[in-house]
């Protein structure tokens, strides 16, 4: 969950999705479309050139070797599209063997033309530029590594650039300049673009993750409604069967072999009254309107009461700050981010916990908050900024944890217009605390 001092974890009674975070879908690879697509342009975008500057400009091409090279992209790229279906979508390795093709196939069409002399040798960097955004890292190292050999030895060995007459001959310190531009222009091309990329399918997963809490926090709540609804519906019929055995256990003898059935029957119905009152007023359980809008303190009992361990005490504080301000305390929507979310800090707190969680809820006229602090080892001071942020975790890849935990109460927490704040106790007293804080509270008198 949150990036703290190593600590080994205990198993926990909790909710399963507090105990860890939802499995993440793996990720898809690229369209073959989309490469498919991008060398077609590319092709048509080499034969444009090599035919402007032959017969346009009148420099002249090996025409045979450079049309020769054109002509094997394109066969590959219809033999790959007809090979096929233009929806499929290829693995890291596939893509990364296509767009090694193109590395290759453009050093060629350049040593033909000049080599790094040659302006169109900044089209190097385009396969580059594409495999940082769809790429594993391993393979745009490789990606890399090919296209600055390929700089390289089109520096040293190369065909004279077409041109009219004695073609220019360029300083020796230019053309290392050029090769030196490209090759750093290439890494820097590989490590922005890869990270960037990286970032946004980080993001986009931990979003995912959230959702999926977020839905199965949801579906649990929609059972308890389902629960409550039953409970109410079947209340009357349940006492009328009631009602029925009495009667009958008062008609039968004590002697007669239909009286243990009777009182059997009679304490079966007692029993089901029983678990359906208890069903009936459960608000930890129970999503019906008398329990919509509760009290902030209870709602914060309910949302934490999941994650308690013997070894740990989770003790409860509330209470207004201030003068002026009402003693009862505010009342707040039961929603299902509220519930997720601030069961996975308690989570979170009772794994890092010594052997006592404090969850206080305080409030004025202006705002509320719940401040969820433990006597734990406290939040890592070299991680603490970039807690709430996916995939932050000391203990990632540990008994499932992904580093979601944190990033996902945040998430959900900021939907109800809260704001979430990290942090450890004083000086004094070891720990950490989280903080909850909603704007603008309201009270049941208003």
């Amino acid at each position: 969950m949150a990036a703290r001092a190593e600590r080994p974890s205990s198993p926990a009674e909790a909710a399963p999705l507090a105990t860890s975070s939802p499995g993440l879908p793996p990720r898809g690879g690229v369209r073959l479309r989309t490469l498919v697509l991008i060398r077609w342009a590319a092709v048509a975008g080499q034969l444009f050139t090599a035919a402007v500057v032959h017969w346009g400009l009148g420099f002249t091409l090996p025409l045979l070797p450079v049309g020769g090279t054109i002509a094997l992209s394109a066969l590959l790229n219809l033999a790959v599209s007809l090979g096929r279906p233009a929806s499929a979508r290829i693995d890291d390795r596939e893509a990364t063997i296509f767009l090694a093709f193109d590395i290759v196939q453009l050093a060629v069409l350049l040593y033909l033309t000049g080599g790094l002399v040659n302006p169109f040798a900044l089209l190097m960097l385009a396969p580059v530029a594409i495999g940082a955004t769809i790429l594993s890292l391993a393979s745009n190292i490789a990606l890399s590594l090919l296209t600055i050999v390929s700089i390289g030895l089109l520096g040293a060995l190369h065909q004279p650039l077409p041109w009219t007459g004695t073609p220019p001959e360029l300083p020796d310190i230019y053309r290392a300049g050029v090769w030196v531009g490209l090759t750093l222009t290439t890494l820097l091309v590989t490590l922005y673009g890869w990270r960037l990329a990286e970032e946004a399918r980080q993001m986009n997963d931990a979003l995912l993750a959230a959702q999926a809490a977020l839905a199965q926090e949801q579906r649990m709540s929609a059972l308890g409604a389902l629960a409550a609804a039953a409970a109410h519906e079947l209340g009357s019929p349940l006492s009328t069967i009631a009602v029925v055995a009495k009667e009958m256990l008062r008609e039968v003898e004590a002697d007669d072999p239909l009286r243990e059935d009777v009182e059997l029957l009679s304490s079966e119905s007692d029993r089901c009254r029983s678990i359906l009152a208890r069903l009936s007023v459960d608000p930890a359980g129970d999503v019906s309107d008398q329990y919509v809008l509760v009290p902030l303190p209870a709602l914060i009992e309910a949302a934490a009461q999941h994650y308690q361990r013997e070894a740990i005490a989770i003790t409860f504080e509330a209470g207004p700050i201030g003068e002026g301000v009402p003693t009862t305390a505010p009342i707040q929507l039961r929603s299902p981010e509220i519930m997720q979310g601030i069961g996975n800090i308690v989570q979170n707190a009772v794994s890092f916990a010594d052997a006592e969680v404090h969850i206080a809820t305080r409030w004025t006229t202006e705002w509320s908050e719940v401040e969820v602090s433990d006597d734990g080892p406290g939040f890592s001071e070299a991680l603490l900024d970039e807690l709430g942020t996916p995939f932050i975790s000391t203990r990632q890849g540990v008994e499932g944890h992904m580093g979601l935990g944190v990033f996902i109460a945040k998430t959900l927490l900021e939907r109800t217009g809260a704001s979430v704040s990290f942090g450890n106790r004083s000086a004094r007293e070891s720990g950490a605390a989280v903080v909850v804080r909603w704007p603008n509270p309201v009270f049941k008198a208003t």
